[in-house]
């Protein structure tokens, strides 16, 4: 199916909702639905000019019967399905009243992170699963999940792997939009910036990439409503 045929694409803001113990919620599309039976990240389709926060929180209200403060910002995952294209806007949610139930009928399952991978999630989610083991913190340059190198010359992709061929994801250190784009096309799963900017451009920057940002010299839920996914606190 050509992607004319396909129609609009379909812009969903979906939450990691995750507990005191560390476990992430998932639930399971109700039958009659598209996709039934597989398991997702709860949330919903955005209503025409409905903000993402707030299409979030309503979702989540309407879902779960939970209420939300301060999601952080994860990351953008675009996915063609053979009937339709959906944009997915994906939020980390600790900061929750009320317990979570399935409202729509749908199940609920509460994951480690460890279980994600093996919990038959739709298509389009599989690579929040690897997104999530970023920190809102990033401190060291190196852990057994990720690394993060210094961009190469343009056009050469980056690549993420331990001595052992084992997969991490890769980040890029980058000072500003043009340097951040360049790495995100090489393939950056996700950006760290060098130095602080201004609010405006980061803000600019987030909106621009889709991939997790973490931004530097600023508070941690600052960096939240201007679109970054954290902080880099690196000392280099």
């Amino acid at each position: 199916m050509s992607p004319a045929s396909r129609g609009p694409v379909v812009h969903v803001a979906a939450a990691a909702v995750i507990d005191a113990a560390g476990r992430v919620l998932i639930a399971q599309r109700p039958q009659g639905k598209h996709m039934a039976g597989g398991w997702e990240f709860p949330g919903g389709k955005l209503e025409s000019g409905e903000e993402r926060v707030a299409g979030l929180a309503r979702e989540l209200r309407e879902e779960l019967g939970i209420t939300i403060a301060t999601p952080r910002p994860l990351i953008r995952v675009r996915h063609a399905y053979p009937a339709r294209e959906v944009l997915l806007d994906i939020w980390i949610v600790t900061r929750y009243s009320g317990e979570p139930q399935g409202l729509d009928g749908q199940a609920l399952r509460w994951c480690t992170q460890d279980e994600l991978p093996t919990a038959n999630l739709l298509p389009a989610d599989k690579p929040i699963v690897a997104a999530l083991r970023l920190p809102e913190r990033v401190t060291q340059i190196c852990t057994p999940y990720y690394d993060i190198s210094d961009p190469g010359p343009p056009g050469r992709p980056i690549h993420g792997a331990d001595a052992a061929g084992s997969p991490r994801l890769r980040g890029a250190f980058c000072a500003s939009a043009a340097e951040a784009v360049a790495a995100t096309d090489a393939g950056a799963d996700f950006l760290v910036l060098r130095s602080a900017l201004a609010a405006d451009e980061l803000a600019a920057l987030c909106d621009l990439v889709s991939v997790p940002v973490f931004a530097r010299g600023i508070g941690l839920e600052q960096s939240w409503a201007l679109g970054a996914s954290g902080l880099n606190e690196i000392r280099r």
